[in-house]
């Protein structure tokens, strides 16, 4: 048994649109095809003694134990894997349930697929997952307990914190996107130029000066202090001789803290001697050359927080603790707490595990307590300096029992202090009276406040304090996102895309789309190369500029991670047809269907799935959609255009020359399809369509007629705007076309073309590509055979697997297949072979070639062309 591959798909799939988040691991059982579980001796017993949660596993029997009976029935290894690493990641605190396993057209090889919670420990239970069958196979000890641990470590390591994690659920819950950018808790919410960013607790519209004030503790108390609030007093001192004076003014006891710290590091309380105050001085300057100084304040530490300028949540904190039993010692008393189901690894649980440190062993000193030491019956020892629940400390909400006076001066430290996330830490008996009058002061303004202690408290009731953020962020009308044009297809999405971000330009729109040849923002190139995958959409959506995005969606990075967006508005499906069969387990044209979906999933339900009358597996979908669905074709008397009519439903037909959008009976011309550059006169049908699907798509999302038809006149086709689409160069003599035509549809487009070309011979440069099936080569070779008189045979720059003399036999075979005597070459390199064909032009001679390094051809052309052009200046 062997991994071949692991994924992580991080949006819509083919196996889930709402289960975003999957693993898919492609499993070779090797031998173990023919041994599923019930012929594997002892394997239901060894594994339920290993990992005996997975009793709850209900599988498909849909009762308690139901894994457990398949298991003892008989199952394959891949089904059992895909069990065991749901389980892990679920024992490791990450809650997963979504699994699939399904046999691909390899024998003994499945995929396997789980849903995740934490990318990386996805990847490492897959992993484990495996070893562990391999371990229960072979009767040989796994240690299930390191491997769980591991898997903790991994989720404390990349996965947001709380606070973030909470702002994050809340913006999901309103179906606000989210795109975490970088490796730690800074997060975009919504797309474009309606994004909001923020950082744990600080978004992007908190006042730096405010955060600058929030950590020079010295300043904040002054302010606060200037402004009648309550504060300790005291002052800042760097050596001995200021410790000293500042005692002399204020007293024992005091508190020493850094000036510079935070979550409590490097602070000493309730210090009462000159020893202790020197020793709390030495440990604050680890943290801060210039050190607090300030008067103990006694009474109880209680945070509250307030959010665009409201108090939203208040809290006792405790810090980490045990109660004596009159039996115990301190570590087991701390064993016992830890072992609290509410107390978990990190930030796992509501409550963290509370370790022994330096901290803990200071404070025991002091009390004159080690480990050993047995605590009275019922009384408190304390193990932490501070209340943070990060070190183990507890929370009491006390929101409701604030007095109405404490809420107005919380609310107007968050001004003075200019937070939008405000957290005060008040010491106070309590807060139910007046500070004023319960003696209590503000301690501290902290910039980015933890919400853990408000979320989930220990006592009290639980505070959804990301509400109020996300409030903030977005008040009620703001937008989010912005619109989302997706097109996938086998032919003609770049065009079509290309067509559709023209359109929405010339509305006033600032687009960022995406093609196979690159990524643009308005016409501007930013990145070269094939960017049709989810990374790429993702690109536009950062972007801060980009106010539209049409995205063209290649299968490659859809079967690769999933989609790069959650929801469009509108999705366009060109076609559907062969090209890329035989790869990634895609072998029918309904397997292909299924992956071209994906995105017309994904659209909004009141959006539209623009689709192809004339596509036999397009029109197979259409009755099994989630939004509403609209269509275009070329024949107006369409079997689905004439349904769509009585019913009263939105069509775009080209009919008597025209490019019409049809409502039931009633019509609407955009215009002539030989007025729109990019159809060629009317001669490229196939370009005719995709000005069918652009203005289709551009109509329902509300652009007006006259916008569409001015923008598809002003649409010039050219080697700069849409290379390798249909670029015809004319020389004095002859002409010169590429394309990027590389199927038997994209061939089968440019022969109905060709058809309308007069020429004295028709020259054709074609190549086969190496990972496409026998079929589809040959394919291609026939088509040739029939549209061209001479053919030149060229080798991809990639072989994809095949040899040069395989890839050419298919081709051969195919123009002999065409039915006409036609006279070929091979000519190893594109070039050489271009350079061949037009040493070769007559008068009236069409070259095409069809090219699938385009920018090389056209350079060459261009040049040619150039050359041309001098030599007629030199004769006049």
């Amino acid at each position: 048994m062997k991994i071949e591959k692991i994924q992580a798909l991080r949006g819509p799939n083919i196996w889930s649109i709402r289960r975003k988040k999957l693993i898919q691991m492609r499993l070779d059982l090797e031998e173990l095809e023919n041994f599923p579980t019930n012929k594997i001796e002892g394997f239901r017993e060894r594994i339920e003694q290993l990992i005996p949660s997975l009793i709850t596993h209900r599988c498909s029997e849909g009762t308690t134990g139901g894994f457990f009976h398949r298991v003892e029935t008989g199952t394959w290894m891949g089904h059992v894997i895909e069990h065991i690493a749901l389980e892990i990641q679920t024992l490791a605190g990450m809650d997963t349930g979504f699994g699939r396993t399904r046999e691909t057209k390899t024998p003994g090889v499945y995929n396997v697929v789980f849903d995740y919670i934490e990318e990386n420990a996805g990847i490492y239970a897959a992993e484990q997952a495996v070893e562990i069958a391999i371990a229960l196979i072979e009767n040989k000890e796994y240690d299930i307990n390191a491997c769980i641990q591991k898997l903790k470590e991994i989720r404390e390591r990349v996965r947001l914190g709380p606070s973030t994690g909470s702002i994050v659920e809340e913006a999901v819950s309103r179906k606000i996107p989210w795109i975490r950018l970088g490796s730690n808790s800074l997060v975009q919410l919504g797309y474009g130029v309606n994004q909001q960013r923020f950082q744990a607790t600080i978004t992007g519209n908190t006042s730096s000066i405010a955060v600058d004030i929030a950590c020079n503790k010295e300043l904040t108390k002054k302010m606060l202090h200037d402004s009648a609030i309550p504060v300790p007093m005291g002052d800042l001192v760097v050596d001995q001789e200021d410790l000293q004076n500042v005692i002399k003014k204020i007293g024992y006891p005091i508190v020493l803290k850094p000036l510079d710290g935070n979550h409590g590091k490097g602070s000493s309380i309730n210090v009462n001697d000159w020893d202790s105050a020197v020793v709390g001085l030495e440990h604050a300057q680890k943290y801060s050359r210039k050190v607090i100084v300030e008067k103990y304040i006694t009474g109880y530490d209680f945070r509250v927080l307030v959010i665009n300028n409201k108090m939203v949540a208040a809290a006792r904190r405790v810090p980490a603790h045990v109660v004596g039993d009159g039996e115990s010692n301190l570590e087991k008393l701390i064993e016992k707490e830890n072992k609290d189901p509410r107390r978990g690894y990190g930030h796992e649980n509501v409550l963290t595990e509370i370790n022994v440190d330096k901290d803990t062993l200071e404070l025991l000193e002091k009390l004159q307590y080690t480990l050993e030491t047995v605590p009275q019956k019922g009384e408190v020892v304390y193990l932490k300096s501070t209340a943070n629940l990060s070190t183990g400390g507890t929370s009491i909400d006390v929101t409701d029992m604030v007095h109405p006076e404490n809420i107005t001066m919380a609310e107007r430290i968050s001004k003075i202090i200019g937070l939008d996330v405000c957290g005060i830490d008040i010491m106070a008996e309590n807060l139910t009276q007046p500070l004023k009058e319960s003696g209590g002061a503000i301690i501290e303004v902290n910039a980015a406040p933890g919400f853990r202690m408000h979320l989930a408290p220990s006592e009290g009731l639980p505070r959804n304090v990301a509400a109020p953020v996300v409030d903030m962020l977005y008040p009620q009308g703001k937008p989010f996102t912005i619109p989302i044009i997706a097109v996938t297809g086998t032919n003609g999405k770049t065009t079509t895309t290309r067509l559709i971000s023209h359109i929405v330009k010339n509305n006033g729109y600032r687009v960022g789309f995406t093609t196979s040849d690159g990524i643009y923002i308005q016409n501007t190139m930013l990145t070269k190369g094939d960017t049709t995958g989810p990374i790429s959409a993702e690109f536009i959506l950062k972007d801060p500029t980009v106010e539209f995005a049409v995205l063209e969606t290649a299968r490659g990075g859809i079967l690769r991670s999933g989609l790069g967006f959650g929801q469009c508005d509108i999705g366009v499906l060109t076609n559907i047809k062969e090209d890329h069969l035989g790869m990634n387990d895609i072998h029918t044209l309904k397997d292909l269907t299924r992956v071209k979906r994906v995105v017309l999933d994904s659209v909004k339900k009141n959006g539209w799935s623009v689709m192809n009358a004339d596509d036999e597996y397009s029109m197979r979908i259409i009755n099994d959609l989630p939004s509403q669905v609209a269509i275009f074709s070329l024949d107006e008397n369409n079997e689905y255009i004439k349904k769509f009519a009585k019913e009263g439903r939105t069509t775009c037909v080209y009919e008597e020359g025209f490019v019409t959008i049809k409502k039931g009976d009633w019509k609407i011309r955009i215009g002539k399809a030989k007025d729109f550059p990019i159809t060629m006169e009317g001669k490229a049908k196939f370009m005719i369509a995709n000005v069918l699907a652009a203005s289709l798509a551009c109509y329902l999302y509300g652009f007006g007629i006259e916008d569409i038809s001015n923008s598809l006149r002003t649409f010039i086709p050219s080697a700069q705007l849409t290379p390798g689409r249909l670029n015809v160069f004319k020389f004095k003599n002859f002409k010169v076309l590429i394309d990027f035509a590389h199927n038997p549809a994209g061939y089968e487009a440019i022969e109905d073309y060709l058809k309308n070309v007069e020429s004295t011979k028709k020259i054709g440069i074609i190549s086969g590509v190496g990972d496409r099936r026998d079929e589809d080569i040959k394919l291609c070779g026939k088509i040739a055979g029939r549209m061209f008189d001479y053919i030149i045979i060229r080798n991809e720059k990639h072989l994809r697997g095949r040899t040069e003399d395989e890839i050419n036999g298919l081709i051969i075979d195919g123009i002999n297949q065409s039915g006409r005597e036609v006279s070929y070459e091979i000519i190893p390199k594109e070039i050489e072979a271009l350079k061949h064909a037009i040493s070769m032009a007559e008068e009236g001679t069409f070259i095409t070639a069809l090219s699938d390094v385009i920018s090389n051809a056209i350079d060459l052309v261009q040049e040619y062309q150039t050359r041309e052009l001098l030599e007629d200046d030199r004769i006049l």
